[in-house]
C-alpha cells in the first residue's frame, strides 16, 4: 500500500494519531520537546489537544502525517531546533551555529507498523524542513545496537532508520531512553 506524507495541518488527523482514547487523559500530544517545560506541565487534559489544534492552524504545520488511502497512520514532529527545548538541552549537544531543524518524534499507529511508514515519515519530514529553508536536519534516535525497543519509548526513532535515510552520526549525547544512549544524527541539505 502506498504511503503519502503531508503537512500536519488537519487537527482531526493529528488527533487520530496522537490523541488519547479519553479526552481528559494527559498524553504527550508531542508537546514535551516543543514547548517550555513549565507550560508543558500546566497544560492538562483537553488543553493539550487545544494547544495542538492551534499549532495545526499556524502558517507552518507542527510536523508531518503519513497516510494510507487517506487514513492517517503516522506522525513525525519537525521544527527549527531554536523553537524546541533542544535549543537549551544540556544532554543533546550543539554541533555548530547553523539554524538546524530537529526531527524528534516518529510515531506509527498499531496495525500499520512494518510497512515502511517510518521511512516515509523521515523522508517526508526532511522534505518539509527543506521546503521551509532548513540547511540541516538533526535527529536524536536511540542507538539500540540492534536490541528490541519498547514501542512507547521508540518515538525518538532508531539509529539504523536514520542511517538508511542518509543521516550520519554527528555527536554522542548524554541523553538516555529506555536504557539506551541517544545519538545526534544529521542530514545536510545544503
Amino acid at each position: 500500500m502506498a504511503v503519502e506524507v503531508r503537512a500536519a495541518s488537519e487537527f482531526g488527523d493529528v488527533a487520530a494519531v496522537l490523541g488519547p482514547k479519553r479526552p481528559d487523559a494527559n498524553v504527550c500530544w508531542c508537546l514535551s520537546y516543543r514547548i517550555p517545560s513549565k507550560l508543558n506541565n500546566e497544560l492538562r487534559g483537553p488543553a493539550r489537544g487545544e494547544y495542538v489544534a492551534e499549532l495545526c492552524r499556524a502558517e507552518r504545520a507542527p510536523g508531518v502525517l503519513a497516510y494510507e488511502e487517506d487514513v492517517p497512520v503516522g506522525w513525525a514532529a519537525v521544527a527549527p531546533r531554536s523553537e524546541t527545548s533542544f535549543a537549551r538541552s544540556r544532554t543533546i549537544p550543539h554541533v555548530d551555529d547553523l539554524p538546524v531543524w530537529s526531527l524528534w518524534c516518529v510515531r506509527v499507529r498499531p496495525g500499520h507498523r512494518g510497512k515502511g511508514v517510518t521511512h516515509a515519515l523521515i523522508a517526508g519530514a526532511v522534505d518539509f524542513a527543506r521546503a521551509h529553508g532548513a540547511p540541516v536536519v538533526e535527529a536524536y534516535p536511540i542507538d539500540s545496537g540492534g536490541d528490541r525497543i519498547d514501542q512507547t519509548m521508540a518515538y525518538a526513532g532508531i539509529r539504523r532508520n536514520f542511517e538508511r535515510a542518509g543521516f550520519t552520526h554527528a555527536a554522542d549525547t548524554t541523553s538516555v531512553l529506555t536504557g539506551h544512549a541517544r545519538v545526534l544524527m544529521r542530514l545536510d541539505l545544503r
